[in-house]
């Protein structure tokens, strides 16, 4: 509109004008282009609002921009101290990342609401910074508080390195205080004070040292003990997860963020390798699919990434597993939620560590009414009957079965009436539902959506119950993503127990190789 305008003010140049040349101005102006040929304004890049512990500015102000060049997202950052940061994440009430210097700044914003995934980026170590030839000869935390000695620290109550200080000096502490000659808000102010020689030393964190001139490092024991993670936590008021999620990614991956950190000499956490859009692969047994299907969708729109789950017997998942060999196949699991305890020993090469998420019995289901009288696993053999079992070969319900049956001398009797056997124990439900069976070995949540037209009889034995396992594979290129989907599942508790199952999540994890499957499953 400003060349109509223009044109407009000066009437005496319009006879020069050729029709055309004004209607190609008009299309220009009302197009928004500046002149005729120009593009069009793309449509409005995304912005994150970042904060960040000040002693990581400099490799993290690196890693946005290559983030902004390679993502056309923008990214805007805010320094401080970790706790001043706090304050301002609480006061705003608005932003997407914060990127803190140590555990326990996460675990206090945890504990306000104000975040929720925290993805390590890397590893910090506080040391004594001196000037170059450390010409006080200082190498202790003792030698800082020698009276000819002027040194500087971060307050512990804005700045994350002043609470691993404080930590690390321990009784000693007020006696740091009451010698300290500056006392700033943040490490990188007394890391200035000490390169323009305002101080004899200051304790910083490792990562600042090459960013400053005429410094070097001591490093002692006291402080070496004390190294934190630097984290970039999602905030809880940020809403656009995914993007957020995205950044804090690239910051973790070593092909990307880490380059950054190992540049600027801090030792970067080794995230999984940057993918835009990574995928994840999970296999798992049937049992678990009404509890985690709506979940899987709420994770991947959450983080921005595809999850592609493979349901079936854990048997079938198993000899699948073992078919492909080497876990470098590209569709290899990344993550297995086995139906029990007994299917992820076959794989715990793959799958060292286990965590027991949740639980459920192992039952005779019958018509409601319950017609043929059936209350224990005997009665199954009783003649007439139309028995559903699931396979042996295929699940791990039909295996854990088969082992019952044959612990109680059973196997033969029952086996007779088996009309029907089938790799999930949803299929023997909607057969009965049908009227095709009499009665059938199933999971308790499996009757749970059915239950005004079945009976549930759970069986006395000491292996009518199964234990859901989750693993993340060792190898996996996504480990990192695979623990936020068990965070983001452990976080769920009440889909779970809405679809029948106990509750196991809050146990501590157990070594795969440890499992000892009963006597009565042992393959022979």
């Amino acid at each position: 509109m400003a060349n109509i305008q223009s044109l407009m003010k000066c009437p005496a140049l319009l006879p020069w004008l050729s029709p055309s040349s004004v209607c190609v101005a008009l299309l220009a102006a009302l197009s928004g282009c500046e002149k005729p040929g120009g593009s069009k304004p793309g449509p409005p890049r995304a912005s994150l609002v970042v904060y960040c512990a000040a002693g990581l500015k400099k490799p993290v102000e690196a890693a946005a921009k290559a983030y902004e060049q390679d993502t056309q997202v923008a990214v805007q950052l805010q320094y401080g101290g970790t706790g001043t940061l706090l304050s301002q994440i609480r006061v705003a009430g608005k932003g997407d990342v914060f990127i803190s210097a140590d555990d326990g700044a996460v675990a206090d914003a945890r504990k306000l609401n104000l975040v929720q995934e925290a993805l390590p980026v890397a590893t910090l170590t506080p040391v004594i910074a001196v000037r170059s030839g450390n010409p006080k000869k200082i190498g202790s935390l003792a030698d800082l508080l020698r009276d000819d000695i002027k040194f500087a620290l971060a307050n512990p109550e804005s700045a994350s390195i002043g609470k691993s200080v404080q930590a690390a000096a321990g009784d000693e502490w007020p006696k740091f205080t009451a010698r300290v000659a500056v006392m700033k808000p943040t490490v990188t102010e007394i890391a200035a004070d000490l390169s323009i020689g305002a101080v004899d030393a200051a304790i910083l964190w490792d990562s600042l040292i090459g960013q400053f001139k005429d410094i070097e490092a001591v490093h002692v024991s006291e402080l070496d003990a004390h190294a934190e993670n630097a984290s970039a936590a999602i905030l809880t008021a940020s809403t656009q997860a995914s993007t957020a999620l995205a950044f804090a990614r690239y910051l973790s991956a070593l092909d990307k963020g880490g380059q950054h950190f190992s540049a600027a000499g801090t030792r970067p956490a080794g995230g999984d390798p940057w993918s835009p859009k990574p995928e994840l692969i999970m296999y798992s047994g049937g049992v678990n699919r009404p509890a985690i299907e709506a979940l899987l969708k709420q994770f991947a729109d959450r983080e921005g990434v595809d999850v592609t789950t493979v349901f079936n017997g854990c048997g079938i998942l198993c000899a699948t597993m073992k078919t492909m060999g080497e876990s470098t196949s590209p569709r290899f699991p990344d993550v297995y939620y086995a139906c029990d305890l007994c299917f992820v020993p076959p794989v715990a090469e793959h799958f060292p560590e286990a965590v027991l998420l949740t639980e459920t019995d192992i039952g005779i289901v019958v018509p409601a009414g319950n017609p043929k009288k059936v209350v224990t696993l005997s009665d199954l053999a009783q003649s007439g009957l139309r028995i559903g079992l699931c396979n042996a070969e295929q699940s791990t319900l039909g295996f854990m079965t088969r082992g019952m049956l044959k612990s109680t001398g059973l196997l033969e009797s029952i086996q007779k009436n088996v009309v029907v056997e089938v790799p999930t124990a949803d299929f023997l439900v909607n057969q009965m539902r049908a009227g095709g069976l009499d009665a059938a070995i199933v999971y308790r949540v499996n009757t749970l959506a059915g239950s005004e037209h079945l009976e549930f009889i759970k069986i006395r034995h000491d292996g009518a119950r199964a234990i859901q396992p989750f693993a993340v594979r060792a190898d996996s290129i996504h480990r990192q993503l695979g623990f936020r989907l068990l965070d983001f599942l452990k976080a769920n508790r009440q889909a779970f127990e809405k679809a029948g199952f106990q509750w196991r999540g809050e146990e501590k994890a157990i070594r795969s190789d440890s499992i000892e499957v009963p006597p009565w499953l042992k393959q022979k």
